[in-house]
């Protein structure tokens, strides 16, 4: 496998995914804010839209986060860290899986820029709701499903790690805890070493 990656991108989700695993991969820096770097081919067949992540996986091209770690979870069931087919956490586990890139994502660029809130006409609610549900969605914790780790939190432990990091939430005693416990991993701490150049 071969993960296309920048650091301080999106692209800590699928590092921090392939950690977890403990699978082989190979890893290729395309500095996504040079234009001819963005314009390798091979990069190119791998995520068309030019963003990081993307994962080549064999004849598999994959360029969204979301994607690439419900890929993964599912291509290396032993892992677990994703409920099967049929397991009753199954639909829970997607819910959240999606929550990150349909509604915490653009939740957070509304409050950026400071778009009108229209919870009514916005998939994601408002920001103050998105941050509600999750609240409410961890209150279970110490990980969205409860006592299992799935990859639900590789993709909400990083969204509210840039919550943070970019202060878009006030001391938060319940996400900051979340946040804590994601970077408490040693899979997370090997990614941390990892996302730099």
């Amino acid at each position: 496998m071969k993960l296309y990656w920048c650091p301080k991108t999106r692209a800590v989700r699928a590092l921090w995914m392939l950690e977890e695993l403990g699978v082989p991969y190979e890893r290729v820096f395309i500095d996504i804010r040079d234009a001819t770097a963005k314009a390798d081919p091979a990069f190119r067949a791998a995520s068309p839209m030019g963003k990081v992540p993307a994962l080549e996986d064999g004849s598999t091209r994959l360029w969204d986060s979301g994607a690439i770690c419900a890929y993964l979870a599912d291509q290396y069931p032993r892992a677990g860290l994703a409920p099967p087919v049929g397991d009753p956490d199954r639909g829970r586990y997607l819910q959240w899986l999606l929550y990150t890139n349909a509604v915490i994502e653009p939740a957070m660029a509304e409050k950026f820029t400071n778009a009108p809130v229209s919870a009514a006409a916005h998939g994601w609610g408002s920001y103050d709701q998105m941050l509600e549900v999750l609240r409410t969605g961890l209150a279970a914790g110490p990980w969205i499903l409860g006592a299992r780790f799935s990859a639900a939190d590789v993709l909400l432990g990083t969204a509210c790690h840039f919550l943070r990091q970019f202060k878009l939430v006030d001391a938060d005693a319940a996400l900051f805890a979340y946040v804590d416990r994601c970077l408490a991993r040693p899979a997370m701490q090997r990614t941390m070493a990892l996302d730099v150049l």
